[in-house]
Parts: structure tokens; sequence; C-alpha cells
């Protein structure tokens, strides 16, 4: 992350609002974003200058990140006025593409939130989790069918982490938590799980809970559905269905994502004229064996098969399996054999990277960057959350503030 970076996001300036303070064109900020390009001294002293007044700016709220993976709901909830005081994520490449994107934190990052306790975690306002999917995902549970092992609050490694998640709720009495999970914890084990997790949330620990079901082709050009569970100590009126969803069907399309030649290139994943690198293009082998599974499939009438789009597409859900071959999301190459995404158009189908907001930076190999692509949550639609719920994040922290 070159300093130019580092001053603009501690001065807590977007992009755009950078090249307002200094008086330059945002393609020029961009490329001191970047590192391509160095500023003058006189722009690092301007944003040197304004850090004084960022930093006297109280937080709106706190929040902690469990099961943080690289970032994706701390993501939604800073643009509000949120600070992470906590973080935690067990994986490893996780934490270091974690660390890259949040260099200014001033805590370290927790790893198995097992081994914490209560009281190692800050006071803090909002909790933020997205605990394990895999117990509860169709394909999680159809892998431990087949091997014969358990699933769910049965599944010893990741479904009962849940209960961490309730243990802290329980002892720091949070404002608020956000939940995140797959669609289908709603109908795991028949309806079982998701009753336990009500019951839990409401009976046990008293909050007020509400949830919903957000497909993310409203914000990206994927197919992605998600359960988002909110909750409040106190009952401030939330109401998720009020929630203004923008219409699925007129979202963004993936040619707003892809690499197109006569962009600015991008040395790890681009060739030098703006197109995706020649590696993401599938092997003659592979692609061979992929239509050969495809076919037989079809011919038992099942539905298995690879994925093929364009520009004009909406692409399937992006899993953390996408680094095998990538056939959920192949991208057409006129009659030519197709490619995969590469790992910065995942970052732009997760909305880690948009409009106004400088590139993740992915310190890490393409196959971990699937992986936690692929793990992630939609940041947009994390933001549309955060957005809807700040006037009764606001109500619910308001007393607590007249009281200080």
């Amino acid at each position: 992350m070159t300093e130019f970076s580092i001053l603009r996001q501690q001065a807590g300036l977007s992009v755009p609002e950078a090249a307002a303070r200094t008086g330059y064109a945002e393609r020029t900020v961009y490329r001191w974003e970047t590192g391509e390009v160095q500023p003058r001294k006189a722009v690092l002293d301007a944003l040197r200058a304004i850090l004084p007044i960022a930093k006297l700016e109280a937080p709106a709220f706190t929040f902690i990140d469990l099961f943080a993976g690289i970032g994706g709901l701390r993501r939604g909830f800073e643009p509000i006025g949120g600070k992470c005081v906590f973080t935690s994520e067990w994986d490893t490449y996780s934490q270091k593409t974690y660390r890259a994107n949040f260099p200014n934190d001033d805590h370290e990052i927790a790893g198995d939130i097992r081994l914490v306790t209560s009281e190692e975690i800050p006071p803090h306002d909002v909790l933020l989790a997205g605990f394990p999917c895999q117990p509860f995902s169709i394909a999680g549970v159809s892998k431990k069918n087949a091997l014969n092992r358990p699933h769910g609050f049965a599944c010893e490694a990741q479904g009962t982490l849940f209960f961490d998640v309730a243990r802290i709720i329980r002892d720091r009495q949070p404002k608020a938590f956000v939940l995140e999970n797959v669609k289908n914890l709603v109908n795991h084990d028949k309806g079982r799980t998701f009753r336990v997790i009500y019951e839990v949330l409401t009976k046990e620990l008293g909050y007020h809970v509400d949830k919903r079901v957000l497909d993310a082709k409203s914000w990206v050009p994927q197919h992605r559905e998600r359960i988002f569970i909110v909750g409040f100590k106190e009952d401030v009126g939330f109401n998720f269905e009020r929630m203004i969803v923008p219409d699925p069907m007129k979202g963004p399309k993936l040619g707003a994502v892809l690499h197109q030649k006569g962009q600015e290139p991008e040395k790890a994943f681009t060739e030098n004229d703006g197109r995706a690198a020649q590696k993401y293009t599938l092997s003659a082998h592979l692609w061979r064996y992929l239509q050969g599974y495809a076919e037989k499939h079809r011919a038992k009438g099942n539905g298995f098969g690879f994925g093929l789009f364009d520009e004009n597409s909406v692409a399937r859900t992006l899993s953390a399996r996408y680094y095998k071959d990538g056939s959920e999301i192949l991208i057409r190459q006129g009659r030519g054999i197709p490619r995969r995404l590469t790992p910065r158009e995942c970052a732009r189908l997760m909305g880690f990277d948009a409009a106004g907001r400088s590139p993740m930076a992915i310190p890490v190999s393409d196959t971990q960057a699937y992986k936690q692509f692929g793990n992630a949550v939609v940041v947009p639609a994390v933001e549309a959350v955060a957005r809807y719920m700040q006037p009764y994040l606001m109500e619910a922290i308001r007393p607590l503030q007249l009281s200080a």
C-alpha cells in the first residue's frame, strides 16, 4: 500500500474526495493510489494537515468483526461512521489480506474465537459475524452426507461456532448485531437449525430479531442469496421488510466488472492492453473435460455442468471452490476456449472494488484469493443493510450517549 493511500485512508477521504481536496484529476489520484506515479510532497503534506482534524472526530458507534474473512461486513459499516475495535479470523491467508486493506488498525487480529474469552473482547455497540456457512449450505450438506459426516449443529468443527457468537452477545450485551449466512440456513434440517438460532437470540438472549434474504444481483452482476439476521437489544421498531431494495432484474451486468481492452492494465491480472491475462484461459484438456462432464449429466437428466457467460449476463454464485476449475462462472471469448474470472474481477463482482474506492489489495495467490472472495459477503448489499439500520442504531445508542 502506498504512502498516499495510507494517508488518504487515515484522513477518511475517498479517492474522489482526495481529488477534490488536492485539486488534481481523479485519474491522477488513482495513479498515486496504486504507486504508478508519486505525488508531490505538497500533496502528502496537505493530507497530513487533515489528519489531526480527522482523528478528533469520534466514531458514531463501535463494532467488532467476527469470522471476519477479508472484511466484507466491516466495509459495509465503516461508511456509516462505525469504528472496528476487535477482529477475529482464524485463516492466516485471510488475515494477510485483511491487514493489507486495514493497515491502520490499533488492534491485532485474534485467531480462533473459541480460544478468546468474552473479557478479552472490548465493549462495542454492534457485533458483526459472518459465521461459517458450510454446515448449512446446500453444497456443504450434500458433501457431508456423501462422506457420512454430521452437519449443522452436529458439526463440531464449524456448526457450533454460532454458540460462540451467542456467548459473546450474552456476555458483552451489544446494542445490536448483524449475522450473515447462506439462504439454506432457514431450511436446514427441516427448519430446526434456524429455529434453535432464533430461540437462542430471542428467548435466551432477549434480543428483538428480524431476518431477510437478499439477492446480491440488485447491486452486482451475480445471483447470490444470503440471509441477514439483525437483532436489537431494545425494541426500536426495526422492520427488515420495509427496506427498499433495487430491482434485481435491473441490476448491473458482467460487462461492468470484466477487464476490457483499452482499460488501465494491472500486471498481475491483465495483458498490457488491459484484457485478462492469457493464463486465465482454460487449457484445452480442462475445457474438453468440463464439456464431457456436463454432457454426461445432461444425458442423465441432471443439471450439473459449467456456466458460460458474457458481458450481458448475470453470473452464478461465486463459490470458494472456484480455484479448482472456475466452472461455475466461465467467460466467453468469441469462438475460442473460455476463461476464468481474474481475482480482480472477483473483487469487483463481490463489490470490494467500486467507484470512489481504491482497488482492493490482493496480496495472496490466485488460489487463496478465489477462496477468500468465494467465502466473502457482497459489500454493497451489506452497506445497504447498514444504511437501513443506521437510524435504528442511532436510536439504540443515543440513550447511552446522553448518559455519558
